[in-house]
């Protein structure tokens, strides 16, 4: 039941106690607020009220703050389990009918709105028809202000002029997934130089050959099927990886191993679960799907406990076409290692000198792990530099820069631009005669929708992003890691990931071809991504400026330990390790003008410059790794 909201009205804002992932909300408190309507977060006891709403105590004072603030529409967030959501939200409305909040000509809350799992919204709909609206994650910025009855105001002119970049894209992404051009779409044939296709072939190699020939980006995607059988798992990637490699869409099969491959490959599996993915348990296995991938280059998830035993036997095996390492993460830190931190740092350096002597290229997978753990976008982009820093003191040459775009999904797509630009342009000043950088920008984990038709444009909305780094350079991207459209709804197989790839190369031709007939906006002269380029360039600087004035051997385990541990780098979502890393943890960060930024306890920034006396204060103050910081 839809209810237009007018200027002036307070709408309020609930969320569970337990849910600190509050960027979704961030961004709804910002087109209210640019709508010119008052956003009433709820905070302190009346969000612990949420949880108990059966006591009579907790629902007087949910109540009274709702008649207290005079709001006239409220929402609750719930991003958990669908049926606690469902429970919670009927809990809601009993509280405020009891009330008298709701329910008649002359209660005061006009709307009621839910946000949550799509499985939520439809339990939260069919229970009461009467909501104003759901929230299912993957709106864009003007279909939220529809379902908030907001559609009819007007937006301050910047705020609609960057929002309006996301809704070209979406626009171009349906109409060319609608015309369904991107089904004629071809292969590439990329032989022609020595050793494709064959053992020595190579990353670089192939990426020299593209250049001369004006191809398309070389195309790479994740593979690997789980079932409960492990030999029926195995064998259905066999088949996989055959059709790929004959349909000849794909250029880079990334194998997608389970949890075990990763972190007790060689060990009794015997009783173990699997963790998702393809099972891999043997050299052997891996040597055969480099076999059937012909002429596809091949490349894998690292391993978790013996990272550089893993790293030398995928360099046997399937010939790796890159190497890719997390430094920090894929440990106790975020759950998927056994080792703790500083431990995992010094074993990925160990591997980093076997990658550096293969000379093989090298991705360090940092930068959105951060993202994923509430860091701001200044963090995003120091962690990468100070990974690929890290790569290049240990004689790495060749460096794949992998930048996640959509990472959290409710950035601005200008804002998306000027992060990527200012990692790029930070990392490529790194670059010499003997280190070079290779973009490799891709879709965000979390940002595809559940809707067949939405994800596929967002598939080629996402594509024109990409394009937008560099839009001056016809070369780059010089790799596209395509996430299937099929992401929010299943595992994607030969012919989902074949499609993906067709929409993705159709996308950016036409895309490329609108901006070269002036028909959307070359994003080269957007003043808007210089200037939030140039902010994210100047704090990322005086941050990287304080780390390398303050912290011994930054680019040492150690080093990269004591960055960590001292809060330079924002984490403030972080679930595991909290206790060994409060300094980490201890910022909160919000969503500014579709930017993660630093914020205080009322929303306000805190921009580096304030943040840094604080950090090297308590750095100095602090144990560092020698002392004993925690288990290895």
């Amino acid at each position: 039941m839809s209810v237009a909201l007018s200027k002036g009205e307070r709408f309020g804002i609930l969320r569970p106690p337990v849910d600190a992932h509050s960027l979704g909300v961030s961004i709804i408190i910002e087109l209210l607020r640019g709508c010119g309507i008052r956003a009433v977060v709820a905070e302190g006891e009346v969000r612990e009220s949420l949880a108990r709403l059966d006591d009579p105590a907790a629902a007087r004072v949910l109540a009274e703050w709702a008649r207290g603030e005079r709001l006239s529409a409220l929402g609750l967030s719930w991003r958990l389990d669908p049926e606690e959501g469902l429970r919670h939200f009927a809990g809601l409305v009993e509280v405020l009918r009891a009330a008298a909040l709701i329910g008649g000509d002359s209660a005061p809350l006009r709307a009621l709105y839910f946000a949550g799992l799509p499985a939520a919204c439809d339990l939260v709909q069919a229970r009461f028809p009467f909501v104003a609206g759901v929230f299912r994650g993957d709106e864009t910025a003007a279909e939220s202000l529809q379902i908030l009855g907001l559609g009819g105001i007007r937006l301050p002119s910047s705020m609609a002029a960057d929002l309006g970049y996301d809704e070209d894209r979406m626009a171009f992404g349906r109409e060319l997934v609608a015309k369904g051009e991107w089904k004629a779409v071809r292969p590439v044939d990329r032989s022609g130089y020595p050793r494709f296709g064959r053992r020595g072939d190579g990353l670089v190699a192939r990426i020299a050959h593209g250049r001369r020939r004006n191809l398309p980006p070389l195309m790479r995607a994740h593979a690997g099927p789980w079932l409960p059988d492990r030999r029926e798992a195995v064998a259905l990637f066999e088949e996989w990886t055959s059709r790929l490699a004959k349909s000849g869409f794909l250029d880079i099969l990334s194998i997608g191993t389970s949890q075990l491959s990763q972190s007790a490959f060689g060990e009794n599996w015997e009783g173990r679960p699997d963790g998702g993915g393809v099972p891999l348990d043997s050299p052997e296995a891996f040597g055969r799907i480099w076999e059937l991938a012909r002429p596809m280059l091949v490349r894998s998830y690292s391993g978790t406990n013996d990272v550089a035993g893993m790293a030398k036997m995928l360099e046997e095996r399937i010939d790796i076409a890159w190497h890719a390492l997390s430094f920090w993460w894929f440990s106790r830190l975020d759950g998927r290692g056994p080792h703790g931190v500083l431990n995992n740092l010094e074993r990925h350096f160990e591997a980093i000198d076997f990658i550096a002597a293969s000379g093989k290229p090298f991705e360090p997978n940092v930068p959105h792990h951060f993202a994923f753990r509430g860091a701001d976008d200044t963090s995003y982009v120091v962690s990468g530099w100070l990974a690929a820093c890290a790569a290049k003191e240990r004689g790495v040459r060749d460096l794949v820069l992998q930048v996640m775009l959509n990472t959290p999904k409710y950035t601005w797509g200008v804002n998306d631009l000027a992060k990527a630009r200012a990692l790029l342009q930070l990392v490529r000043e790194l670059e010499d005669g003997n280190f070079s950088v290779h973009l490799q920008p891709r879709g965000g984990l979390d940002y595809f929708s559940g809707d067949e038709s939405t994800a596929k444009a967002q598939l080629a909305a996402v594509t024109a992003l990409m394009d937008d780094i560099e839009p001056w350079d016809a070369h780059s991207p010089e790799i596209i890691h395509v996430v299937s459209w099929s992401e929010g709804m299943r595992l994607a197989d030969p012919d989902v990931i074949d499609d993906s790839i067709r929409i993705t190369r159709q996308a950016l031709s036409e895309w490329r071809r609108l901006r070269a007939e002036g028909l959307v906006d070359d994003m080269s002269r957007s003043g808007t991504v210089l200037r939030r380029t140039s902010e994210l360039l100047a704090e990322a600087r005086s941050v990287i400026a304080a780390i390398c004035a303050t912290v011994p051997d930054p680019f040492s385990p150690a080093g990269m330990y004591r960055i960590l541990a001292s809060g330079f780098l924002p984490i403030p979502w972080l679930a595991e390790l909290r206790e060994e890393f409060p300094e980490a943890a201890r910022w909160k960060t919000g969503m500014v003008d579709g930017a993660v930024k630093v914020v205080d306890g009322e929303g306000m920034v805190i921009p580096a410059e304030r943040r840094i006396p604080i950090v090297i204060d308590r750095l100095k103050r602090g144990p560092s790794p020698a002392s004993g910081p925690g288990p290895r």
